[in-house]
């Protein structure tokens, strides 16, 4: 097959070895940075920063949360929600609000600029990602969709079994 991995992929003992040798975690850590990244590039095109349309996608399922909830289902640090939201507030795509019921905690709101960009960038994400796995058969889509959803299902009691705040 001859696959080519760009260096910044080859960070690990045993990254020089051919891609087509490497064990299926390794595949799929890579698979997972690659996904990152073209994302990430995908958002910028659009004018938002990865954690920028990782934090709008998250207020388009539930608008109104605590920085500290978003900054935990972004997987992010709070010292970094912050700044993200500073540059999003001030970029007209969200709007902090003191709660109502406690004056304490300040809950994020999508304005419809930011409701507007997430959904568009969404979408674009979602095609150029989308043109990646058109490719293969029902067959191997079958078998790969079979494999990844056993997977999920250990990963998620692995999450259950192993405590932590991500």
């Amino acid at each position: 097959m001859g696959v080519d991995v760009d260096a910044e992929l080859r960070w690990a003992p045993g990254w020089d070895q051919p891609v087509e040798e490497w064990s299926i975690p390794r595949l799929f850590g890579a698979v997972s940075r690659m996904l990152a990244v073209v994302a990430s590039r995908s958002a910028d095109r659009h004018g938002l920063s990865a954690a920028g349309f990782s934090l709008l996608r998250t207020l388009l399922v539930e608008d109104g949360l605590s920085s500290g909830e978003v900054a935990r289902r972004c997987w992010i640090t709070p010292a970094t929600i912050t700044a993200v939201v500073d540059t999003l507030e001030r970029d007209g795509h969200v709007e902090r609000r003191r709660d109502g019921d406690d004056r304490r905690v300040v809950r994020l709101h999508l304005t419809e600029k930011g409701r507007l960009a997430a959904s568009h960038t969404q979408e674009q994400i979602r095609a150029d990602l989308g043109r990646l796995y058109e490719f293969g058969d029902a067959t191997e889509e079958a078998v790969v969709r079979a494999f990844l959803l056993r997977l999920v299902e250990r990963l998620s009691a692995a999450m259950q079994e192993i405590p932590g705040d991500v």
